[in-house]
């Protein structure tokens, strides 16, 4: 028997408890017959007012994911989808392959993050070698972005990290903030912009930026539910989020 809801796919989402941009960006973009089941990673609105204070912070959402997946589990998902970005980054190409066999041993399931997301995005869309990206970090994680943008060969001409006091700040971030960064970034020397951390809000801006500034500018919430759908097997075209729903 087919669950009568999520009757092709049920997708388990994991994030921090204090992210409230992951979920909502993901129902809009879920296709018929796909369902998407939110796990929290239980944290506090911890204050990231410095580089180390960001790096402790994310560490402890990262030792809070096994118990999300242990609670997700129980909804028998078909697969996962990983709703927090940053320490999909840290260690570079080798580190995040070890995140991901880790939670993929644990749960059974495959999963999809945002660090390989936005690699397999750039290679769906071709042309992409140099590129610029935004996020809400501390610069000490802009650094590992870079780094593991390095692995894969892609040269970040320039970054800017906006350093959000909190978490839940993130998700409080302008639209205007995230359009004039962007406008910031770019730049004749870069391919592509890029949006990092998932509580920051740019699944609906990012395609109006793409087409006002005509080169890709690819959001880490739509990177990441495109590659679970596509990893999935899943191919349905969604409009509104820009050209990798859309076109690939």
């Amino acid at each position: 028997m087919k669950d009568v809801l999520g009757y092709r796919a049920k997708f388990g989402v994991l994030g921090p408890s204090t992210n409230t941009i992951v979920q909502p960006e993901f129902d809009e973009m879920r296709p018929a017959g796909v369902t998407n089941h939110y796990s929290r990673i239980v944290i506090e609105n911890a204050k990231a007012v410095s580089n180390d204070s960001f790096m402790a912070g994310t560490k402890m959402i990262d030792e809070g994911t096994e118990e999300a997946v242990r609670g997700v589990l129980t909804c028998a998902p078909d697969y996962l989808v990983m709703g927090m970005s940053a320490v999909t980054f840290y260690g570079g190409a080798k580190g995040a392959e070890a995140w991901k066999k880790r939670i993929e041993t644990f749960s059974g399931l495959r999963i999809s993050m945002g660090s390989e997301s936005l690699i397999a995005a750039m290679e769906a869309i071709g042309g992409i070698k140099k590129v610029a990206f935004l996020s809400p970090y501390f610069p000490v994680a802009n650094k590992e972005v870079e780094n593991y943008l390095s692995d894969y060969g892609y040269e970040t001409v320039r970054d800017i990290p906006l350093q959000r006091p909190s978490w839940l700040s993130i998700a409080e971030t302008p639209f205007s903030m995230s359009r004039d960064t962007v406008k910031k970034l770019d730049s004749d020397d870069v391919d592509a912009i890029i949006q990092v951390g998932t509580n920051l809000c740019m699944a609906r801006l990012a395609p109006k930026l793409e087409l006002e500034l005509g080169k890709p500018v690819i959001a880490i919430n739509t990177s990441t539910y495109w590659h679970a759908l596509r990893a999935y097997g899943i191919t349905d075209k969604v409009s509104g989020f820009g050209r990798l729903l859309e076109e690939f």
